[in-house]
């Protein structure tokens, strides 16, 4: 459990069979919390933007505030492996402004990788051959949602399906690490998993990948909004801040905070 996580690490582990548990995290608190807890992956993810920002989605997200968030969260991690996300246009113009901005993140953001969306083998290998480990991500893409104007599960068809799974090879072939694989039927998920050699981090795509990722907000009862279906609630941590203010707030206006034992000197 103390053993440092690394892009080689992961491998590892798929071969050996050992689940890969990953959360998201924007801050440093959350982060400490998260490594010590043993969680293996640590994303800095462009979903800040609706988690933490209140954006309608990740397209507004920028690569200041990504390098920000990312720089908190690698001051307090030690253990865990810290992926940031490449936001919306920040590979998409050219492959050397696509290696600047990963430059970024991994300088002054501190990270060990980024992640980027869609398949984009090219671009991936740019990036590799600089020395900057690379996460993809197929499935569902939420930077494309202006495009599509909604989220879908893919892989519902065969031609949906056998794509997917070409995907994750050529991803794999041009230097991925691993792959996050976002709302996915369960089917192709299971195929792209046994089919590659690097790890796969399921979102939403069901039980037959290596590993899986949610949204730490999500899985707390943080959220500002209803998770998805494949967010399953542990703890309910936003009633608790709010039995907290209210309890605070009360004692206040009823004059019980603070009290003598609260206060510097002696009581009058």
């Amino acid at each position: 459990m103390n053993e440092v996580v690394t892009p080689r690490l992961l491998k590892r582990w798929k071969k050996d069979g050992r689940p890969i548990v990953a959360l998201t995290a924007y801050d440093f608190p959350t982060a400490r919390i998260l490594d010590e807890a043993g969680v293996d992956v640590i994303l800095v993810g462009d979903s800040l933007g609706m988690v933490l920002m209140g954006l309608q989605d990740t397209v507004n997200v920028t690569m200041d505030a990504m390098v920000h968030h990312t720089s908190m969260v690698t001051r307090a991690v030690k253990r865990a492996l810290v992926v940031a996300d490449l936001p919306f246009l920040s590979y998409h113009l050219s492959p050397s402004h696509a290696l600047s901005n990963a430059g970024r993140l991994m300088q002054e953001g501190g990270c060990q990788a980024v992640k980027l969306e869609g398949c984009r083998p090219e671009l991936t290998e740019s990036l590799v051959d600089a020395g900057i480990p690379v996460m993809g991500h197929l499935g569902l893409t939420p930077q494309n949602i202006r495009l599509t104007g909604h989220y879908r599960v893919s892989g519902r068809s065969e031609k949906e399906h056998d794509l997917l799974v070409e995907q994750a090879s050529i991803m794999e072939k041009a230097g991925c690490f691993s792959l996050v694989l976002e709302c996915t039927m369960p089917d192709p998920a299971r195929v792209m998993t046994s089919s590659i050699t690097i790890p796969t981090i399921g979102i939403g795509s069901g039980d037959g990948c290596d590993g899986q990722i949610l949204v730490l907000h999500d899985i707390i009862g943080l959220s500002t909004s209803p998770p998805a279906r494949f967010a399953r609630r542990y703890a309910a941590v936003g009633d608790e801040i709010r039995r907290a203010v209210e309890s605070y707030a009360a004692d206040v206006r009823e004059r019980r905070f603070p009290t003598a034992e609260e206060s510097y000197g002696k009581a009058k």
